[in-house]
């Protein structure tokens, strides 16, 4: 086993925070190891005033990551799953799921409850999924444009640029922000992102000895499900243009998973939920996939 390995991670606070739990997993397994952390910039993080749709999408928060694998200035890299499009550059695989944290959205705001908030009011996020789910909800909404970490988000909410704001509570609760919460949405008023509250671990194709290293700390019944939901997204050709959610959970050896499909409005939604067996959740991604299609989600998302 490598005596030393360096770790690409994006040097905001939360992939930091991220980064250190994968590095407190693999002391576990090998005090011994040496870990150094190669903290790089991404063009995500750099073009904060305009639209990830605009600039092209989640993946150009793990680019400057990938390059690093490619030209083995580090070993893996620390994601977020629900930053990782569903098509894997040559040369890289998903070596590893960690366990899953809470993969719902929650609210930021003065009041407990979405219905709460004032007619009209200013709320901010730069996920079309969010926005769509919102506006299905609230069609008064004034949904708007915001950027940066959660930190920077959170400053921006409490300098009333905006009454409320939605972000992932995997985050908030990594970063011991959860008292910020004010509201979490059922999985059903609002279906996550792929992957979200998941942390994937990349390396290179054909690094057995750092892929062994990091199956060990791989969880499986969260690997099947996160690999239920990027089928889903796979089959629909989804892009960061597609309002699109998918959320797998498993209860007694059975997988159910859900998934939306809406339009940026969400006054066009179209939802799918399946169950099947563990053992066959790519085939279930395909199957709700399939649903979604029988129910006209290619017509909505051939106009995003």
């Amino acid at each position: 086993m490598k005596s030393s390995i360096k770790i690409a991670t994006r040097k905001s606070l939360l992939a930091i925070k991220q980064t250190e739990i994968v590095k407190d997993k693999l002391l576990a397994i090998d005090p011994d190891l040496e870990i150094e952390f190669v903290e790089l910039s991404t063009e995500g993080d750099d073009k904060l005033d305009q639209s990830l749709v605009k600039i092209g999408g989640k993946g150009l928060f793990i680019k400057n990551l990938e390059n690093a694998l490619l030209d083995k200035k580090a070993d893996f890299a620390v994601h977020s799953m629900k930053d990782m499009p569903y098509e894997m550059p040559k040369g890289l695989i998903i070596a590893s799921i960690l366990k899953r944290e809470d993969p719902r959205d929650v609210l930021v705001a003065k009041v407990d409850a979405l219905s709460k908030l004032a007619y009209g009011a200013v709320i901010g996020t730069s996920s079309l999924r969010r926005r769509s789910q919102l506006l299905r909800a609230r069609p008064d909404l004034k949904v708007e444009f915001i950027r940066g970490n959660v930190i920077t988000r959170l400053k921006k909410y409490d300098d009333g640029e905006f009454d409320a704001i939605v972000l992932a509570a995997a985050g908030l609760k990594r970063l011991g922000l959860e008292d910020r919460i004010s509201f979490y949405f059922s999985i059903d008023e609002m279906i996550p992102a792929v992957g979200q509250g998941a942390i994937g671990l990349e390396c290179r194709e054909g690094d057995d000895e750092m892929i062994d290293l990091l199956k060990k700390i791989n969880d499986q019944l969260t690997h099947d499900c996160i690999m239920a939901e990027r089928k889903v997204s796979e089959s629909l050709a989804a892009s960061c243009h597609t309002p699109l959610g998918a959320y797998a959970d498993i209860n007694a050896d059975v997988m159910t998973l859900r998934a939306m499909v809406s339009n940026t409005d969400g006054d066009k939604y179209i939802h799918s939920k399946e169950s099947s067996g563990i053992d066959h959740f790519i085939k279930l991604g395909e199957e709700v996939a399939k649903d979604l299609i029988s129910k006209g989600a290619k017509g909505i998302l051939e106009h995003e």
